[in-house]
């Protein structure tokens, strides 16, 4: 086998798993041999809106607090 014979086989054999390699990833060929393809762009999630708390469930909650710390302080 001559030396251009070798270099067209390895071309050929190259193409055929290039070709493979698309129809496995997504369909599509990559470009400039066996790069990989480019990496779709991430998909970026809407911020949530911040929940304010009223100054009256502030003090309730920390009227909550005191009754469970003062159950557990007398329990003990």
């Amino acid at each position: 086998m001559e030396l251009t014979e070798i270099l067209a086989e390895i071309d050929r054999e190259i193409a055929r798993l290039t070709q493979a390699r698309a129809l496995l990833s997504d369909g599509t060929i990559v470009k400039r041999g066996l790069g990989r393809p480019k990496a779709t762009p991430a998909v970026v999630k809407p911020t949530k809106k911040k929940r304010n708390l009223s100054p009256e469930g502030r003090k309730r909650i920390a009227e909550a607090v005191k009754r469970r710390w003062a159950a557990q302080k007398k329990a003990a």
